[in-house]
């Protein structure tokens, strides 16, 4: 570990499958915060099918919406991991949930009109037996940045099994190559560019 200054992630895995059923998103997500823990950053898992986040595109939608909770867990991060599998060449539904959720936050700005995210890193897991990734990463990083995030240089990692196969990612026997280096890369160059936001913030209006 190379940079000391302590820093936190929040993992949201957006997996169809509540807890405790097995996921491969959850497991890349794990992967990538095990891989930030060594840039000196902690970090917890949501999945957030286990929890009532209501449809909506403001920060509370109200009646035992759960979304406000995990916000204050997002908020008091400096790293969000956004993890989705690929359903049918997209992200799932959760993760569109979660990204309409987000979009609350272009109406809670500081004193400079900025959102309150601006100066947190966002990274981007993807998981599937099936083509998508490049696309789904695309769509996530267009509505991070929107909503204020910022994106690291090589912030995605993602997993595609062979064409028309069926095997899961948390069934292989080790994680490819491949993709554990990208995990690495997303990781040390997210942690260093958290660490310098923390260090030197946005300048405000």
């Amino acid at each position: 570990m190379t940079e000391t200054a302590s820093l936190r992630a929040l993992a949201l895995v957006c997996s169809l499958k509540p807890s405790p059923a097995p996921s491969s998103s959850d497991l890349m997500a794990r992967q990538v915060l095990d891989e930030l823990g060594k840039h000196g950053v902690t970090g917890d898992v949501v999945r957030v099918v286990d929890h009532d986040v209501r449809p909506g595109v403001e920060v509370d939608m109200g009646d035992g919406d759960a979304w406000p909770a995990i916000r204050e867990r997002m908020m008091a991060a400096d790293i969000l991991v956004f993890s989705t599998p690929t359903w049918v060449g997209h992200m799932s539904s959760v993760a569109q949930r979660v990204l309409e959720r987000l979009d609350g936050e272009l109406s809670e700005t500081d004193d400079s009109g900025r959102p309150l995210v601006t100066g947190k890193v966002a990274v981007v897991a993807v998981v599937g037996n099936e083509d998508g990734a490049h696309k789904i990463v695309a769509d996530a990083f267009q509505a991070l940045d929107d909503i204020g995030f910022t994106i690291p240089a090589q912030g995605s990692t993602y997993w595609n099994d062979q064409a028309m196969g069926g095997t899961d990612y948390r069934e292989l026997e080790e994680t490819p190559e491949a993709v554990a280096s990208t995990t690495a890369t997303l990781a040390e160059n997210a942690a260093h560019l958290a660490r310098a936001l923390r260090a030197a913030p946005y300048p405000g209006r």
